[in-house]
């Protein structure tokens, strides 16, 4: 419960930040995720997103329409749709990593640096305990 609650506190507080730039949590993960990942599908972001593909493709097409992301078809495969970031959702990221840059800076900024090694250690062993099969 208490890993719950630590990360519905970080959602509210990026959301909150969010919505000065016109973004909803959702939007940012998936910007986040095509530039880092720049060509990807949409089930593939879906993925990356921790979302299912309809939901994607619902949250896809409103950022469409915002002109967010743009897609096109995959140079050797013409049935498959590539997604790229397009120039207002590169501005938008850029907007947005610099309001959610301090909330993030925030959490960790309560720990001493020795704190945050073994606080990401502990984090690591959680995940990987849901992880492993």
């Amino acid at each position: 419960m208490l890993v719950k609650r630590a990360e519905q506190a970080m959602i509210r507080a990026k959301s909150a930040t969010l919505k000065t730039v016109g973004l909803t949590s959702a939007q940012y993960v998936a910007l986040v995720e095509l530039d880092r990942q720049p060509g990807v599908t949409a089930a593939t972001l879906a993925r990356a997103c921790l979302v299912t593909p309809q939901a994607m493709m619902i949250l896809l097409k409103t950022m469409e329409q915002q002109g967010l992301v743009g897609r096109s078809s995959h140079p050797r495969h013409p049935n498959v749709l590539e997604l790229h970031m397009t120039d207002v959702g590169r501005e938008a990221l850029q907007a947005a990593r610099e309001r959610v840059q301090p909330i993030e800076r925030r959490v960790f900024d309560v720990f001493s640096a020795k704190e945050l090694v073994v606080f990401r250690e502990h984090l690591s062993r959680f995940i990987d305990a849901f992880e492993k099969e």
